[in-house]
């Protein structure tokens, strides 16, 4: 998507407005509407037009109010800070604290709105890349107040992804009706005030005013400013048991409740929607499971028992920089959560095996691979992404054949011992990393995604040797990208059987399979709701074929 050109004038400022024709009237004698933007005019003790203003869906028409009283009924003399923005005073000034936090996480969800992933979002936003920093580019904050900064943004986006469904029902119920198309911007202000009063903790007072602030900036949001105020401030009100009383599923799309209500049950389903309530925490991949228990108090992680059988560890909550942690600049571990680390523990690699990794960014995996001896190519066809794979290798001192290619029209000189195949998928199964994703994809988005599986797999089987293991896996909780890709598969290629995964011959399985983990068919179907007490888990769907 492309963007218009980043201006160099300051936001507002007046080379970027029409010049106004010299007034010579006193401010007192100005009418309201020729005076600059944001100043109110003088007060008469009778209220002006910005007091007040209905709960309802549309701009503000005006309201009752007055000046804020001293002692005994006198009315209190207004500071002129106070006189210009009145109950937004706090809020505002030159630069306003806290209100540029504020503008980047609203900007992060408008880019989400236009079709951008949250990490695309993040990463394409000019107001949250400019966090700290002046026009010019100077840096006006130390590097940790930045990330803080950053941080906070982030926080509040995501919150506002994750809480969508109960943060849109109470805005509802304080609207009279909704609002128009037009007043998205206002709408996504709304949701940011309701994400930091309710699930942040952030001062009422301060997520009102900076949110009314907000507000006032564009123009077309500023005629939804007494609405804002009104609304937030019911919001900040709301106790928590009206939050708790809301059902489950409030925050989970109707077209994933439904699949997810037939696949797995109403249970099991109200179990995924708790898990995917929490943010996740972080897991650790270490070469052997003898490194990682030597890096236990360094780093100050826990081996729970879903860990115990892997060379996983878990760091909970998780650290704002994984890579302050200690032993991530000398490489001996990776980011990689729990459920990803179990795909390669299952295909029993063998030193020197020469091994596919299709689709193999973000890299875990292949480290994987290569630190259980075998011999990797890895192939993706995302230069960007596979840059990042090279830079993790090198810093772990790893080596493989990287090949920035489309899978399907991969071809190796020789065959594969084994193939690792983390097919592109829908990724509903790490909705706790990524809250955008229900409500940025649709069932469309799963069908369109199926036929593409279906022919990694029927290439993958081109490239394998006689013999030779297929391990097929998805990040999906949908059984159209797993058990029924699956069966397809077995259907239309007599050359391959399942594997069964068990205990008696993966042991590492065990606490998984204890959990509900395995299904009929040996198949291993890893729910976000599996280790609850720990911190859960993403979601993940594994199957072991081997080629006759």
């Amino acid at each position: 998507m492309a963007y218009p050109p980043r201006s160099d004038k300051p936001r507002n400022s007046a080379a970027g407005r029409p010049q106004r024709s010299p007034d010579s009237r006193s401010r007192e004698e100005r009418p309201h509407r020729d005076r600059p933007f944001g100043e109110r005019p003088p007060r008469d003790g009778k209220g002006g037009p910005d007091r007040g203003g209905p709960s309802r869906g549309g701009p503000d028409k005006g309201g009752k109010g007055g000046p804020k009283k001293g002692g005994k009924g006198k009315p209190r003399k207004l500071s002129p800070h106070e006189k210009r923005f009145g109950d937004d005073a706090e809020a505002y000034g030159d630069d306003p604290k806290g209100i540029a936090v504020r503008r980047a996480a609203s900007d992060i969800l408008a880019l989400m709105r236009d079709g951008l992933p949250l990490d695309d979002a993040l990463n394409m936003c000019r107001s949250y890349a400019a966090l700290g920093f002046s026009p010019e580019g100077a840096p006006q904050k130390s590097n940790e107040m930045i990330r803080a900064d950053k941080g906070f943004a982030r926080s509040m986006a995501t919150m506002v992804l994750r809480r969508r469904g109960v943060i849109d029902h109470l805005i509802g119920a304080y609207l009279d009706r909704p609002l128009p198309a037009k007043a998205v911007r206002a709408m996504d202000v709304l949701r940011l005030c309701a994400a930091q009063t309710l699930f942040l903790d952030t001062p009422p007072h301060a997520a009102v005013s900076l949110a009314t602030a907000l507000t006032k900036e564009r123009r077309e949001t500023m005629g939804y400013a007494n609405l804002v105020n009104a609304v937030s401030r019911k919001l900040s009100e709301t106790p928590a048991e009206k939050i708790a009383e809301l059902p489950v599923r409030t925050d989970t799309p109707s077209w994933l409740w439904r699949r997810w209500e037939r696949a797995y049950g109403p249970m099991r389903t109200r179990n995924i929607a708790k898990a995917h309530l929490a943010q996740a925490p972080l897991d650790l991949s270490f070469r052997s499971i003898e490194e990682r228990d030597a890096m236990i108090e360094t780093i100050g992680g826990t081996v729970t028992e879903f860990h115990q059988g892997l060379p996983a560890l878990r760091v909970s909550p998780a650290p704002s920089r994984a890579s302050a942690l200690e032993g991530y600049a000398e490489g001996k571990w990776w980011v990689q959560d729990l459920s990803a680390q179990l795909p390669v523990s299952l295909m029993n690699i063998k030193p020197g095996m020469q091994v596919l990794d299709l689709c193999a960014a973000p890299g875990g995996k292949t480290m994987q691979l290569i630190g259980a001896g075998a011999m990797v190519s890895a192939i993706d066809r995302s230069d960007e992404r596979m840059e990042r794979v090279e830079e993790n290798l090198r810093r772990a001192n790893m080596s493989a054949n990287i090949e920035i290619c489309d899978a399907l029209l991969y071809q190796p000189d020789t065959l594969a011992d084994a193939i690792l195949l983390d097919a592109p998928c829908s990724a509903t199964g790490t909705i706790r990393r990524h809250p955008d994703i229900p409500w940025g994809k649709s069932q469309d988005d799963v069908n369109g995604l199926v036929p593409l599986q279906r022919q990694l797999i029927d290439h993958a089987l081109t490239l394998l040797k006689p013999g030779g293991m297929l391990l097929y896996c998805t990040c999906s909780l949908q059984p159209e990208e797993g058990e029924l890709q699956i069966k397809d598969a077995l259907a239309h290629h007599d050359n391959l059987t399942r594997e069964a995964i068990s205990v008696a011959t993966d042991p590492q399985i065990a606490p998984f399979a204890k959990a509900g983990a395995i299904n009929k068919d040996g198949d291993v179907r890893i729910l976000p709701s599996f280790g609850a007490d720990y911190g859960g888990m993403d979601g993940f769907f594994i199957s072991r074929l081997r080629k006759n």
